[in-house]
């Protein structure tokens, strides 16, 4: 299957920017006031978008070697995301206030521009790295 490596990363790449932008936008949306980003139909779109990028990451997880993560850059990235979809729910969904919402969304975008850093850089530090 590493034939398909080069394939598989670039959709993961284009799904993981898919995948924040129709965050942005429905982040934006919504603290704009508008109902839309909660309807079905755009849940669904960023259900799937998230599914097929996770079903990329692990198929690229399968194909390389382990050595290939050691420095862990890996696992602050898993942690990250994490944290991401932590404030990302907070911040669409669960934030009882304005503020909040505002709050958790824009520490979300933090977070992404962070895990990309990570991802670009394979350095667990990501754009702290790219300072130093």
């Amino acid at each position: 299957m590493i034939e398909f490596y080069p394939q598989i990363r670039h959709v993961h790449i284009g799904l993981a920017l898919l995948s924040g932008a129709l965050f942005a936008l429905r982040g934006l949306a919504l603290l704009a006031g508008m109902r839309w980003p909660n309807a079905a139909p755009v849940r669904w779109l960023s259900y799937t978008v998230d599914t097929a990028l996770l079903t990329a990451a692990m198929m690229l997880l399968t194909i390389l070697p382990g050595a290939f993560y050691a420095n862990g850059w890996l696992a602050v990235k898993v942690v990250l995301i994490v944290a991401y979809v932590v404030l990302g729910v907070f911040a669409l969904r669960r934030g009882r206030t304005r503020a909040v919402r505002a709050a958790c969304f824009a520490g979300a975008l933090l977070l992404f521009a962070q895990v990309y850093f990570v991802a670009r850089t394979h350095h667990p530090l990501g754009v702290l790295y790219l300072l130093g």
